[in-house]
């Protein structure tokens, strides 16, 4: 029945529709005026009408010095027609480990569907199966007292946009995102910079992030992180989830909080893997 209901919702039900995009010819200056009117952290990109790509956070800190869009944006972005189910819209984002969906009726943009909004459904959906068949394969952690660069250094390796925090007792002690690194960061050298807003996806604007307000720098070419450790700009209150929690119990908890990821503890608290929000997503699949 569970997977029948997933089959039966279109996205059309789930998709926001007032989409914020930008079209090209444009520039840099114009994504992040966009962003930060409207609390996201990604936006499409259209071309006369037609979806051509998108573009987010991480292009713009990918490439500090490129200006125009065109060069930014990544090209032929996978989308999807409002008719189509969430069960297809999952399917679609494991498949190219995405984290949205342009949706496209015609060859125009009509909307947008996220990773969060579809978690937001499954949470509703009363999925009582335990989340132990869900969680990834892949953990990374570090210590609390590791260097600040260091565990960026390791996140980057790792390409995880967030990682738990152990102490020399490997308990869990905290949690610690890319927005704690760019938060501590300090640019080199009469670096430009401009207030950003980033959304969550949990927020009808956006494609992916966090709320709060970051620092967004460019015409860089290096950020240093500050000479402190990992416990000294970690988030100390993690909300966890164990391997018996059920999948839309959990499915709750990231929404409720904008979270999209659970470390996994035992009984004792000790960290035995990550659940993703992403991965959720397989129960409809």
């Amino acid at each position: 029945m569970e997977k029948r209901e997933g089959e039966q919702i279109k996205i059309r039900d789930i998709m926001i529709e007032d989409v914020a995009y930008v079209t090209v010819p444009g520039t840099r200056e114009e994504i992040m005026e966009i962003c930060k009117e409207r609390y996201i952290s990604g936006v499409p990109v259209v071309k006369e009408g037609k979806v051509v790509g998108v573009v987010t956070r991480q292009d713009l800190l990918r490439n500090p010095d490129e200006e125009q869009i065109a060069l930014l944006m990544s090209r032929n972005p996978i989308t999807i027609g409002p008719e189509a189910t969430i069960a297809e819209a999952a399917r679609t984002i494991l498949s190219y480990r995405i984290r949205r969906l342009p949706v496209v009726e015609e060859e125009r943009l009509v909307g947008i569907i996220t990773v969060a909004d579809i978690v937001r459904k499954i949470a509703e959906m009363g999925y009582k199966a335990p989340i132990a068949n869900y969680i990834g394969d892949k953990t990374i952690a570090i210590w609390d007292e590791m260097p600040l660069s260091v565990a960026g250094r390791i996140m980057e390796l790792g390409r995880v946009k967030a990682v738990p925090v152990l102490n020399l007792e490997l308990e869990l002690v905290g949690l610690i995102t890319d927005r704690d690194l760019i938060n501590a960061a300090a640019i080199e050298d009469e670096t430009e910079h401009s207030d950003l807003s980033l959304g969550a996806d949990e927020d009808e604007w956006t494609w992916e992030g966090m709320r709060d307000t970051m620092k967004l720098y460019y015409d860089v070419s290096k950020m240093k992180l500050p000479d402190k450790l990992v416990r000294e700009v970690m988030v100390k209150e993690v909300v966890t989830a164990t391997r018996n929690c059920e999948v839309s119990e959990c499915a709750t908890k990231m929404s409720e909080n904008k979270f999209d990821q659970l470390p996994v503890v035992s009984t004792r608290g000790k960290l035995t893997g990550i659940l993703l929000d992403r991965d959720l997503l397989k129960v409809l699949v």
